[in-house]
């Protein structure tokens, strides 16, 4: 099981490269630019994987509570509002 600052680490690293992709992908879908909308779709699939891996051994219980709950909400990550809500019950 990783220790918590890998797997914090890991869960913010992978929500940057989904935003960064999120982004390449707008700025592709304005400018018509494939090349753009394919670099953000990759991206987007990294960031996902990357928060897949961090959340695997994690405990719903021991997360961030209200914070994570609202850093979902405001991402649109559904898995970190979820787990954030989870965790301040606790």
């Amino acid at each position: 099981m990783a220790d918590k600052s890998q797997e914090q680490a890991g869960l913010i690293g992978g929500h940057a490269q989904y935003v960064k992709g999120a982004t390449e992908e707008v700025i592709g879908n304005v400018t018509g630019s494939e090349e753009w909308k394919d670099s953000g779709i990759k991206d987007k699939e990294s960031g996902v994987n990357t928060m897949k891996m961090a959340t695997e051994q994690r405990d719903p219980t021991q997360g961030y509570g209200k914070v994570e709950e609202l850093a979902g909400k405001a991402t649109g990550c559904e898995g970190m509002e979820r787990e954030g809500a989870i965790s301040k019950e606790q």
